[in-house]
């Protein structure tokens, strides 16, 4: 079984999808309706920045579902990858949207508006409050959970993002995560590192963001799932009927990306491809199935000695 994986915020670089953009029509026509869908030039923001836009929350988002779409239309366009060749897709964070467009259940000009709204809302929850988020290396999830317990000391601190073994992020308000991160190295855990995100993301600090999400995702004309995707907050395929409550409960909610990869093993899936910037998720891959076969596209002469249409490369 093949499974289709797409990256989340963070991911992204300046740069990225202009080679795929100068080389394939297919790519090109994909962020053209991406500028006219959110009424700028995302296109010249991901290929010229600068890097404090493109990072922006309200601009990153719809930037790398944009440059991850378009990617899958370079593969499909040379004949490598057709879709009918996967059998489950999942995605980290806003990469569950990019998921469901691949699935069928939301147009390509829907999805790029959604995460627009997603990042709007993200962005004003984390300005209306001192928050940010810290990777915790070589924890083990109890450890991360006292950690959040000891630290917080009355305000929000919680696992955010359950990636791989030994990598955990966590959410919080500005002071306890400061508090957690000075501490991390006395309870047990290798290193702490800030992340260079906006707010803390994935916890109840999001909560001023979700009405403007959810009010949009009630507008969107959904179709049925082609393909199983994989809930960040259950760590188990989609039911039809409550794709927009998980979606909007992701907001506030840890990501369990490493009970999903397992699951996704467990279930049969031996091949995983990560089209999108960067090489994130193959590499978390590594991490929780070492044997397991992974495949990159993140820029253009990563298409260089993949099977085409023809049967060549």
């Amino acid at each position: 079984m093949r499974a289709i994986l797409f990256p989340g915020q963070g991911a992204q670089f300046v740069g990225m999808g202009k080679d795929f953009f100068d080389q394939s029509q297919a790519a090109r026509e994909v962020f053209e309706k991406a500028n006219e869908a959110l009424g700028i030039s995302l296109s010249e923001l991901c290929f010229d920045g600068p890097k404090e836009k493109l990072s922006e929350t309200d601009i990153c988002q719809p930037a790398i579902l944009t440059t991850s779409a378009a990617i899958v239309a370079a593969l499909e366009e040379r004949g490598v990858c057709r879709r009918e060749e996967f059998d489950v897709a999942a995605g980290l964070s806003l990469g569950e949207y990019t998921a469901l467009w691949f699935a069928g259940a939301l147009d390509l000009e829907d999805a790029i508006r959604l995460v627009r709204v997603r990042g709007q809302g993200m962005q004003a929850a984390s300005d209306a409050a001192p928050s940010g988020m810290a990777s915790m290396i070589g924890a083990k999830p109890e450890a991360v959970q006292a950690l959040c317990e000891k630290y917080g000391q009355g305000e929000v601190l919680r696992p955010a993002n359950y990636l791989a073994p030994g990598n955990i992020a966590i959410s919080g308000a500005k002071e306890a995560l400061d508090r957690a991160v000075a501490g991390a190295k006395g309870e047990g855990i290798r290193r702490a590192i800030p992340l260079d995100v906006a707010g803390a993301f994935h916890s109840p600090l999001m909560e001023p963001g979700v009405p403007r999400l959810q009010e949009a995702l009630e507008q969107i004309d959904r179709k049925p799932l082609r393909i199983p995707v994989y809930s960040n907050v259950t760590a188990k395929p989609h039911e039809e009927a409550g794709v927009r409550d998980h979606l909007v409960e992701q907001v506030t909610s840890p990501v369990r990306w490493e009970d999903s990869m397992q699951a996704l093993l467990q279930a049969g899936v031996t091949e995983f491809w990560e089209p999108g910037p960067g090489t994130v998720l193959t590499g978390l891959m590594a991490k929780i199935q070492r044997d397991s076969v992974r495949q990159s596209v993140a820029r253009y002469e990563d298409l260089e000695g993949l099977a085409t249409e023809e049967g060549t490369g």
